[in-house]
């Protein structure tokens, strides 16, 4: 009996391929936030094994447009009753997070309605139009990394007869109370530091949002390896990326030099190269070295001191990172102790 073909090279190439032709496209193009499209080509690609049908991804499209858009109705309430938003903001995400857990059919819905309420709505207690701006950037950013899906599985297609990967199993109702509320816990302090300078702040949101959702799958023993170690990897490879870049300054290199480490983060990410990290820690790094490289870029262009403001960024970053660990490690705790004991 013939083995089953294994389609994680497939993946790995597609994977990385489609996030590179995301981020030279949207830089070329000169698009708003050029680092979003290669951003969510990355969370698609990772979570998606199938190309996305016509009509699903219009559908992905309003969806975003909805949920991003759910943000702007909390800008009367942050201007007129901010404590009442505040706890209306802290309701939502944990509701997010626990539809994600229990079972909600893509993780990118929960995603989106996350940034709709923090940063949107952060944005839009400054400007209105900076955050209807923002959201017109998230909508390009989402139709170009659709493009790339659908360019990324017709180049490197899975075997026809791989089956679709499972859906993930919905955890109990007591562990995803738990689970989200330490998701929601991680993301609040960086949407009251985004709502003192939301443009300051908009990548330590980013950076929350993914950490938010990367708790709930981090146990307590592996939460500083997989939540400071990601962060701090993902810093390394934007300063590596930024040096050979600057050795010859150009798109088409801007992109092979994408497809070089996006291919190396893939083989870790499919299990290729086997090692101790989970596929979410190497997710997480590429996700961190998108953001952090995409705005030492636009800094560049605009010509601001790129050095002191990765090192303002990292910190923060870090300093993020540190508090994730420590939630999930005391509220791992404190759920512990409010088990009952077992009795023998």
């Amino acid at each position: 009996m013939r083995a089953a073909p294994d389609p994680r090279a497939q993946r790995a190439l597609r994977l990385a391929t489609g996030t590179a032709l995301c981020l030279a496209a949207s830089f070329g193009l000169n698009l708003p936030l050029p680092f979003i499209a290669p951003l969510l080509a990355t969370f698609l690609l990772a979570k998606l094994d199938r190309p996305l049908p016509l009509k699903a991804g219009l559908g992905l499209i309003v969806l975003v447009v909805l949920t991003t858009g759910s943000g702007l109705l909390l800008i009367p309430l942050l201007h007129h009753a901010p404590l009442t938003a505040l706890l209306l903001v802290a309701l939502a995400l944990f509701l997010a997070f626990r539809r994600g857990l229990r079972g909600s059919k893509s993780t990118l819905t929960t995603t989106f309605l996350v940034i709709g309420l923090t940063m949107i709505s952060s944005l839009g207690s400054v400007e209105f139009g900076l955050a209807v701006a923002v959201i017109n950037a998230l909508v390009q950013g989402l139709l170009l990394a659709v493009l790339a899906l659908w360019v990324g599985h017709s180049l490197f297609p899975d075997p026809p007869s791989v089956a679709p990967a499972p859906a993930g199993v919905p955890v109990s109702a007591a562990a995803a109370d738990w689970l989200a509320l330490r998701a929601t816990l991680v993301v609040m302090p960086a949407y009251l530091l985004a709502l003192i300078d939301p443009s300051g702040y908009l990548a330590i949101i980013l950076k929350a949002v993914s950490l938010g959702q990367q708790s709930c799958s981090t146990t307590t023993r592996m939460a500083a390896r997989e939540l400071l170690g990601s962060t701090l990897l993902g810093g390394l490879l934007a300063i590596l990326f930024w040096w050979a870049l600057g050795l010859f300054v150009h798109l088409w290199m801007f992109f092979l030099w994408m497809l070089l480490v996006g291919l190396l983060l893939a083989r870790k990410l499919y299990g290729l190269r086997p090692g101790r990290f989970s596929p979410g820690f190497w997710l997480n790094t590429q996700v961190t070295m998108i953001i952090l490289l995409g705005l030492s870029v636009q800094d560049s262009a605009d010509g601001q001191d790129v050095y002191h403001a990765f090192a303002v960024r990292m910190s923060l970053f870090i300093a993020i990172s540190l508090y994730a660990c420590l939630m999930v490690l005391l509220l791992d705790q404190l759920r512990r102790r409010r088990r009952p004991p077992v009795v023998g």
